[in-house]
This record gives structure tokens, sequence and C-alpha cells, in this order.
């Protein structure tokens, strides 16, 4: 099985290498590690190309120049790993608030499921134990109330941004109609999956903090994202499992 892991970047020179390392050392058959730098001013670009040609059968970078952003990003990552013939493909932060340590029990998961995703809000799931009271209860409501109201989200994490794909379920995706390219593309990409009808398990995670360097999640992101949840639900509301796009075999 062709494993792709899609890492976006964006001034994370302190962290891709130690990120980078840990996926590769899980050992997993197939697994490659597609790294999209947003032109990082510190000079992640730069290094990641170091780390591909010192890897250069399981490390890649897709160097991102006119259009910036998390989901642009993710977009441009998904379909360079399909077309690279991924099976399975796993989208996550390079600063260790995800861990690669997951990744075998995810890949256990997709046997029976469509999407993974790791949740802080299942049975099992634990944040950062630095996080304030103040963020806890941001991070609760907005999973736990505001997506679930709004929405009608089922998954418990509809803005975790650590998951694993099948193949199939991103080629059933039009990307096209993906807009959002905040954070808020989690939920939309959680809300595009539970209209088209994909079968979602979400396995419990421990979210740690980033290790290194300031977070980019800011008051301004975070109101942004509130704001276009109803967008997401006017575009997709709509949407049902006979929509999804047929997927394409991958080459030989």
């Amino acid at each position: 099985m062709k494993i792709v892991v899609v890492v976006p970047t964006f001034n994370e020179v302190e962290n891709i290498e130690a990120i980078v390392g840990e996926l590769l050392a899980l050992g997993l058959d197939g697994l490659s590690v597609l790294i999209v730098d947003d032109e990082s001013p510190d000079g992640t670009g730069k290094l990641a190309d170091t780390l591909a040609a010192r890897h250069p059968s399981c490390v890649n970078v897709l160097h991102r120049h006119e259009r910036h952003g998390l989901g642009l990003a993710y977009k441009d990552g998904f379909r360079q790993a399909l077309a690279e013939g991924a099976d399975a493909i796993v989208q996550m932060d390079a600063d260790f608030s995800h861990s690669p340590r997951y990744i075998p029990h995810f890949l256990e998961a997709l046997a029976g499921a469509d999407v993974v995703i790791g949740s802080r809000y299942v049975k099992g799931g634990t944040l950062d134990e630095q996080w304030g009271w103040w963020r806890r209860f941001l991070s609760w409501w907005a999973n736990a109330v505001y997506t679930r109201l709004l929405l009608g989200l089922h998954v418990r994490d509809g803005t975790a941004g650590y998951k694993m794909w099948s193949r199939s379920a991103l080629e059933g995706i039009d990307f096209g109609t993906i807009e959002s390219n905040g954070y808020i593309f989690q939920v939309e990409m959680a809300y595009v999956c539970e209209r088209l009808g994909y079968r979602i398990v979400e396995l419990p995670i421990h979210f740690e903090d980033r290790r290194i360097g300031r977070s980019k999640m800011s008051m301004r992101v975070k109101a942004e994202a509130a704001m276009r949840t109803l967008e997401i639900r006017w575009r997709h509301h709509r949407l049902r499992p006979r929509d999804r796009l047929t997927p394409i075999a991958p080459a030989a």
C-alpha cells in the first residue's frame, strides 16, 4: 500500500526535519512524505529540499508560489498524492500537535472506513495540559455546540486537522467546490464527507501543543472560521451520496 503524508508548512524550519524523521522512523512500507511549502521566509522550503535530496525515494516537496493558505495547500497536496498513486493519504501539522505514532492505528481503522479522524473529543482523546480554560472552552464550543448546531455534524471533532483518507474518498470530492482556505477548511471537508455519506471513524489522540514556534491560530482566524460556517451549509447542504465523483483507477 502506498501512503502519502501531506504536511503543509509555513515557517516550520525548527520542526520539519524532526517530524519527517519521526514519520520515516515508523518503518511503514510504502510511506512517503509530501511537504507543501508556501514560500516560508524562514527557510523551511530550502530545508525541505535538503531532506528530499537525503531521502529521494520517500520525501518530496511541493513549492507553492502564487496562491497561499492552508486549504489550498492541502488541495494541491491531495492532488499530487493522488497523481503519485497513493492508496491512503494522511493530512497532519508539522508542529507535533499530531503525533506520527497514531498513523499505524489509522491505517488499521481505514480498512473499515473511508476517512479516519484523529479526535480530541471521543472517549480517550485528550488535550495538552498547558491549554488554558478559555482555549479549551472555545475549542469545545466550536466542536460540541457551534458546528453541530449549524451544520448538524455527527463527528465529535469537526475542526480536526489530523486525518487519513482513502483514495476513493478524496477522488469522490469535487475540490472545485471546496472554497475555504483557512482553518475552516477542516470543517468544510468534514461536512462534505458526511453529506456524501462516507464512513467516518474517529480515533482518540492526545493533542499536544506545538513544541517550537508560534501558533498561527489567532483570534482573527477563529472569528473568520465562525463567520464562514453558515456559508459552508449554504454551499453543500444539497449534497447526497449520489453526488460523489467517480474514482479514477491509478496508473499502473
